[in-house]
């Protein structure tokens, strides 16, 4: 039985090993690696991408998926964390869970004696970042060889994405105004992977040079769900991050435009560029399904 709930639980050659399976269920691939599984979906967050694709996926794998929100469930309100896992290890054989406090996922799978996978955290969103890797190597090929640059708050997307950029030796470059940086701990866990594999993490202050040259241009809003209160502070914060025009200027004449959605057009990214064919944020969305699919079906496949 193995956990998914960061990048770095899986080493690099597997990250690599999931994006090709999810390739090749894009690509009409089939597996029954779910036949006879029942995996249970805790969420103590709404979603449109990442319950479509768990659910979708889970029964193209040949399983069944069952759904619980948070008023249904209330974890750490109705009943602990970790009474949840011993729970629903009695009754199902995987748990798929997106809360907030990672510590959550953490005490829960801990508790657990199944497979769990974290669908989102305050610290990491880790299913986001193999198919921010599908994508980005749909379009380069490779993952090496160019630049990435992320601009934006350096949150639970930014942290999952330095991680696994570095774990397949790509360039990643992060540019966030100050106090909004990438965790330092995650930040020097991204930059000894990328000293393994010959990528490179970098983190910035200058929107400017974080795009300078880049080939990928990823970023993210400024203000994430839990954040509602602080959401006029950051738009005075994160003043001249916005991803436009003018910002992309400075990036590779090829550049491609990624973001994890939901979107709020005219703040972290300008209005109509997520409509640009520069963009590639509804690829990235749809890989959400094949991604997750290649995890499951490497995690939980009894071949």
């Amino acid at each position: 039985m193995r956990n998914f709930l960061s990048v770095t639980d899986l080493i690099p050659d597997e990250i690599i090993s999931v994006v090709e399976r999810a390739s090749a269920f894009k690509q009409g691939a089939s597996s029954n690696a779910l036949a006879g599984k029942v995996g249970v979906m805790i969420f103590d967050k709404p979603s449109l991408r990442t319950k479509l694709s768990f659910d979708v996926g889970i029964g193209k794998l040949g399983g069944r998926a069952i759904y619980f929100s948070h008023e249904e469930i209330g974890m750490d309100f109705r009943e602990t964390a970790e009474d949840i896992g011993r729970v629903v290890s009695r009754m199902s054989d995987f748990a798929v869970v997106r809360t907030f406090d990672h510590s959550k996922v953490e005490r829960l799978s801990e508790a657990a004696s199944i497979t769990v996978i974290n669908a989102l955290t305050d610290g990491e969103h880790p299913c986001q970042a193999l198919a921010d890797l599908q994508t980005i190597r749909e379009v380069k090929g490779s993952y090496q060889g160019f630049k990435t640059a992320y601009v934006g708050d350096g949150n639970n997307v930014a942290a999952s994405l330095a991680l696994a950029v570095a774990s397949v030796g790509g360039s990643l470059t992060i540019g966030s105004p100050e106090g909004y940086q990438l965790p330092e701990d995650v930040l020097k866990k991204a930059q000894t992977i990328a000293s393994e594999t010959g990528g490179t993490i970098e983190q910035v202050t200058s929107p400017e040079a974080a795009v300078s040259d880049a080939s990928i241009v990823y970023t993210d809003v400024w203000t994430s769900m839990g954040q509602e209160a602080e959401s006029r502070v950051r738009k005075k914060d994160f003043v001249g991050f916005q991803v436009n025009p003018q910002l992309l200027e400075n990036a590779a004449p090829e550049v491609k435009i990624m973001h994890d959605l939901p979107a709020h057009p005219g703040e972290e990214v300008s209005v109509g560029l997520l409509d640009e064919p520069r963009s590639i944020v509804f690829d990235q969305a749809e890989n959400r399904l094949h991604a997750q699919m290649g995890l499951m079906d490497f995690l939980l496949s009894d071949g």
